[in-house]
Protein backbone atom coordinates (compact mmCIF):
# COMPACT_ATOMS: atom_id res chain seq x y z
CA UNK A 1 0.00 0.00 0.00
CA UNK A 2 2.81 2.38 0.90
CA UNK A 3 4.46 1.68 -2.45
CA UNK A 4 1.27 2.65 -4.32
CA UNK A 5 0.88 5.86 -2.34
CA UNK A 6 4.53 6.74 -2.92
CA UNK A 7 4.14 6.10 -6.66
CA UNK A 8 1.09 8.40 -6.78
CA UNK A 9 2.84 11.13 -4.78
CA UNK A 10 5.90 10.99 -7.04
CA UNK A 11 3.65 11.20 -10.12
CA UNK A 12 2.01 14.38 -8.77
CA UNK A 13 5.38 15.87 -7.82
CA UNK A 14 6.66 15.23 -11.35
CA UNK A 15 3.52 16.72 -12.91
CA UNK A 16 3.40 19.90 -10.81
CA UNK A 17 7.15 20.45 -10.61
CA UNK A 18 7.74 20.08 -14.34
CA UNK A 19 4.72 22.26 -15.18
CA UNK A 20 6.17 25.25 -13.33
CA UNK A 21 9.70 24.39 -14.45
CA UNK A 22 8.68 24.40 -18.12
CA UNK A 23 6.83 27.68 -17.71
CA UNK A 24 9.67 29.46 -15.86
CA UNK A 25 12.60 28.06 -17.83
CA UNK A 26 13.88 25.75 -15.12
CA UNK A 27 15.16 22.24 -15.54
CA UNK A 28 12.98 21.46 -12.54
CA UNK A 29 15.48 20.61 -9.80
CA UNK A 30 14.87 23.78 -7.79
CA UNK A 31 11.21 22.77 -7.50
CA UNK A 32 11.52 18.98 -7.50
CA UNK A 33 14.19 18.72 -4.80
CA UNK A 34 12.19 20.54 -2.06
CA UNK A 35 9.00 18.66 -3.01
CA UNK A 36 10.79 15.31 -2.88
CA UNK A 37 12.38 16.18 0.45
CA UNK A 38 9.29 17.42 2.26
CA UNK A 39 6.12 16.06 0.59
CA UNK A 40 6.36 12.24 1.08
CA UNK A 41 6.53 12.50 4.92
CA UNK A 42 3.26 14.50 4.88
CA UNK A 43 1.57 11.36 3.52
CA UNK A 44 3.11 9.15 6.20
CA UNK A 45 5.82 7.88 3.84
CA UNK A 46 9.53 7.43 4.65
CA UNK A 47 11.74 10.41 3.81
CA UNK A 48 13.92 10.20 0.72
CA UNK A 49 17.56 11.11 1.29
CA UNK A 50 19.43 13.67 -0.78
CA UNK A 51 21.50 11.00 -2.54
CA UNK A 52 18.37 9.32 -3.90
CA UNK A 53 16.75 12.62 -4.77
CA UNK A 54 19.76 13.97 -6.66
CA UNK A 55 19.88 10.83 -8.82
CA UNK A 56 16.15 10.91 -9.56
CA UNK A 57 16.11 14.62 -10.27
CA UNK A 58 18.91 14.73 -12.85
CA UNK A 59 17.22 12.05 -14.98
CA UNK A 60 13.82 13.76 -14.80
CA UNK A 61 15.41 17.11 -15.68
CA UNK A 62 17.04 15.50 -18.73
CA UNK A 63 13.66 14.39 -20.08
CA UNK A 64 11.46 17.33 -19.04
CA UNK A 65 13.91 20.02 -20.19
CA UNK A 66 14.12 18.39 -23.64
CA UNK A 67 10.33 18.42 -23.98
CA UNK A 68 10.00 22.04 -22.81
CA UNK A 69 12.96 23.06 -25.01
CA UNK A 70 11.20 21.85 -28.15
CA UNK A 71 8.19 24.03 -27.33
CA UNK A 72 10.34 27.10 -26.56
CA UNK A 73 12.31 26.62 -29.79
CA UNK A 74 9.06 26.69 -31.73
CA UNK A 75 8.21 29.98 -29.97
CA UNK A 76 11.63 31.42 -31.05
CA UNK A 77 12.81 31.88 -27.47
CA UNK A 78 15.99 29.75 -27.76
CA UNK A 79 19.34 31.39 -28.61
CA UNK A 80 21.50 28.64 -30.10
CA UNK A 81 24.83 30.50 -29.58
CA UNK A 82 23.92 31.08 -25.92
CA UNK A 83 22.93 27.44 -25.42
CA UNK A 84 26.19 26.30 -27.03
CA UNK A 85 28.47 28.64 -25.04
CA UNK A 86 26.95 28.03 -21.63
CA UNK A 87 25.56 24.52 -22.22
CA UNK A 88 28.74 22.85 -23.48
CA UNK A 89 30.76 24.39 -20.64
CA UNK A 90 28.15 23.23 -18.14
CA UNK A 91 28.06 19.76 -19.72
CA UNK A 92 31.75 19.17 -19.02
CA UNK A 93 31.77 20.64 -15.51
CA UNK A 94 28.48 18.91 -14.60
CA UNK A 95 29.93 15.47 -15.35
CA UNK A 96 32.91 16.21 -13.10
CA UNK A 97 30.56 17.33 -10.33
CA UNK A 98 28.34 14.24 -10.67
CA UNK A 99 31.30 11.87 -10.33
CA UNK A 100 32.74 13.86 -7.42
CA UNK A 101 29.38 13.68 -5.57
CA UNK A 102 29.87 9.92 -5.04
CA UNK A 103 32.16 10.73 -2.12
CA UNK A 104 30.05 13.62 -0.77
CA UNK A 105 27.54 13.33 2.10
CA UNK A 106 23.81 14.06 1.71
CA UNK A 107 24.07 16.93 4.23
CA UNK A 108 26.86 18.54 2.23
CA UNK A 109 24.84 18.25 -1.00
CA UNK A 110 21.85 19.92 0.65
CA UNK A 111 24.01 22.78 1.98
CA UNK A 112 25.56 23.37 -1.45
CA UNK A 113 22.14 23.34 -3.11
CA UNK A 114 20.78 25.82 -0.56
CA UNK A 115 23.73 28.18 -1.11
CA UNK A 116 23.20 28.24 -4.86
CA UNK A 117 19.46 28.77 -4.52
CA UNK A 118 20.00 31.64 -2.07
CA UNK A 119 22.44 33.40 -4.40
CA UNK A 120 20.09 33.00 -7.37
CA UNK A 121 17.15 34.41 -5.39
CA UNK A 122 19.11 37.48 -4.29
CA UNK A 123 20.18 38.51 -7.79
CA UNK A 124 16.67 37.93 -9.17
CA UNK A 125 15.26 40.46 -6.70
CA UNK A 126 17.77 43.15 -7.72
CA UNK A 127 15.86 45.68 -9.89
CA UNK A 128 17.04 45.79 -13.50
CA UNK A 129 15.46 47.33 -16.56
CA UNK A 130 14.40 44.71 -19.11
CA UNK A 131 16.55 44.95 -22.26
CA UNK A 132 15.39 43.87 -25.69
CA UNK A 133 11.74 43.23 -24.85
CA UNK A 134 10.29 40.30 -26.76
CA UNK A 135 12.76 40.30 -29.68
CA UNK A 136 13.42 36.95 -31.43
CA UNK A 137 16.25 34.86 -29.98
CA UNK A 138 18.34 35.09 -33.17
CA UNK A 139 18.67 38.88 -32.67
CA UNK A 140 19.98 38.62 -29.12
CA UNK A 141 23.69 39.37 -28.53
CA UNK A 142 25.85 38.64 -25.46
CA UNK A 143 29.46 38.46 -24.21
CA UNK A 144 30.63 34.92 -25.10
CA UNK A 145 33.76 34.74 -22.84
CA UNK A 146 31.69 35.98 -19.89
CA UNK A 147 28.99 33.40 -20.65
CA UNK A 148 31.55 30.58 -20.61
CA UNK A 149 33.09 31.81 -17.35
CA UNK A 150 29.69 32.07 -15.68
CA UNK A 151 28.91 28.43 -16.55
CA UNK A 152 31.90 26.71 -14.91
CA UNK A 153 31.10 26.70 -11.19
CA UNK A 154 27.28 26.38 -11.43
CA UNK A 155 27.75 23.47 -13.82
CA UNK A 156 30.09 21.62 -11.44
CA UNK A 157 27.91 22.20 -8.39
CA UNK A 158 24.79 21.37 -10.38
CA UNK A 159 26.25 18.00 -11.32
CA UNK A 160 26.99 17.33 -7.64
CA UNK A 161 23.43 17.93 -6.44
CA UNK A 162 21.60 16.41 -9.42
CA UNK A 163 20.48 19.79 -10.72
CA UNK A 164 21.95 21.05 -14.00
CA UNK A 165 21.76 24.61 -12.72
CA UNK A 166 18.87 26.13 -14.66
CA UNK A 167 17.72 27.87 -11.48
CA UNK A 168 21.08 29.66 -11.27
CA UNK A 169 21.77 30.03 -15.01
CA UNK A 170 18.50 31.89 -15.68
CA UNK A 171 19.27 34.69 -13.16
CA UNK A 172 22.92 34.90 -14.30
CA UNK A 173 21.90 35.19 -17.97
CA UNK A 174 19.26 37.83 -17.21
CA UNK A 175 21.39 39.88 -14.81
CA UNK A 176 24.96 39.61 -16.13
CA UNK A 177 24.50 38.88 -19.85
CA UNK A 178 21.46 41.21 -20.08
CA UNK A 179 19.46 38.78 -22.20
CA UNK A 180 15.66 39.39 -22.40
CA UNK A 181 13.72 37.31 -19.88
CA UNK A 182 11.79 35.11 -22.32
CA UNK A 183 14.91 34.30 -24.36
CA UNK A 184 16.81 33.61 -21.13
CA UNK A 185 14.05 31.22 -20.05
CA UNK A 186 13.95 29.39 -23.39
CA UNK A 187 17.73 29.18 -23.72
CA UNK A 188 18.16 28.03 -20.13
CA UNK A 189 16.09 24.94 -20.92
CA UNK A 190 18.60 24.10 -23.66
CA UNK A 191 21.46 24.63 -21.24
CA UNK A 192 19.71 22.47 -18.62
CA UNK A 193 19.28 19.71 -21.18
CA UNK A 194 22.96 19.70 -22.19
CA UNK A 195 24.16 19.84 -18.59
CA UNK A 196 21.77 17.09 -17.55
CA UNK A 197 23.15 14.73 -20.23
CA UNK A 198 26.50 14.51 -18.51
CA UNK A 199 25.07 14.84 -15.01
CA UNK A 200 22.67 11.94 -15.61
CA UNK A 201 25.48 9.88 -17.13
CA UNK A 202 27.65 10.47 -14.07
CA UNK A 203 24.86 9.47 -11.66
CA UNK A 204 23.93 6.38 -13.71
CA UNK A 205 27.53 5.20 -14.06
CA UNK A 206 28.04 5.45 -10.30
CA UNK A 207 24.70 3.69 -9.50
CA UNK A 208 23.02 6.67 -7.83
CA UNK A 209 19.62 6.46 -9.62
CA UNK A 210 16.63 4.53 -8.10
CA UNK A 211 14.91 3.42 -11.32
CA UNK A 212 11.35 2.66 -10.15
CA UNK A 213 10.98 5.93 -8.23
CA UNK A 214 12.44 7.86 -11.15
CA UNK A 215 9.94 6.25 -13.54
CA UNK A 216 7.04 7.43 -11.35
CA UNK A 217 8.37 10.99 -11.49
CA UNK A 218 8.78 10.83 -15.27
CA UNK A 219 5.17 9.78 -15.84
CA UNK A 220 4.05 13.13 -14.42
CA UNK A 221 6.96 15.22 -15.65
CA UNK A 222 6.48 14.58 -19.38
CA UNK A 223 2.99 16.15 -19.77
CA UNK A 224 3.69 18.77 -17.09
CA UNK A 225 6.77 20.18 -18.84
CA UNK A 226 5.01 20.45 -22.21
CA UNK A 227 1.95 22.30 -20.91
CA UNK A 228 4.06 24.64 -18.76
CA UNK A 229 6.34 25.60 -21.67
CA UNK A 230 3.33 26.38 -23.86
CA UNK A 231 2.18 29.01 -21.34
CA UNK A 232 5.46 30.98 -21.37
CA UNK A 233 4.51 32.81 -24.57
CA UNK A 234 1.25 34.07 -23.04
CA UNK A 235 2.65 35.44 -19.78
CA UNK A 236 4.33 38.91 -19.48
CA UNK A 237 8.11 38.89 -18.96
CA UNK A 238 7.85 40.82 -15.67
CA UNK A 239 5.45 38.23 -14.25
CA UNK A 240 7.72 35.37 -15.33
CA UNK A 241 10.73 37.03 -13.68
CA UNK A 242 8.84 37.60 -10.42
CA UNK A 243 7.53 34.06 -10.44
CA UNK A 244 11.03 32.70 -10.97
CA UNK A 245 12.40 34.81 -8.10
CA UNK A 246 9.65 33.75 -5.67
CA UNK A 247 10.03 30.04 -6.44
CA UNK A 248 13.81 30.16 -5.97
CA UNK A 249 13.58 32.23 -2.77
CA UNK A 250 10.99 29.93 -1.19
CA UNK A 251 13.05 26.84 -1.96
CA UNK A 252 16.23 28.45 -0.62
CA UNK A 253 14.61 29.47 2.67
CA UNK A 254 13.10 26.04 3.26
CA UNK A 255 16.38 24.25 2.60
CA UNK A 256 18.40 26.63 4.77
CA UNK A 257 16.02 25.85 7.63
CA UNK A 258 17.04 22.19 7.31
CA UNK A 259 20.75 22.95 6.89
CA UNK A 260 20.80 25.04 10.08
CA UNK A 261 18.57 22.70 12.10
Amino acid sequence: MHEQILFAVLFLIGLCGSFFAGMLGLGGAIILVPLLLYLPPLFGLPSLDMKQISGMTIVVVFVSSLIALMVQHKNRFVSKPLVAAVGITALVSSFAGAVFSKSTSSDMLLAVFACMAGFAAVIMFIPRKESGGDIPAEQVTFNIPLAIALALIPGFIGGMVGAPGAYIFAPLIIFFLKVPTKVAIGSTLGIAFLASVSGAAGKLLTAQVPYVLTFALLLGAVPGARVGAMLTKKIPSAALKKGLAVVIAFAAIRMWMDVLR
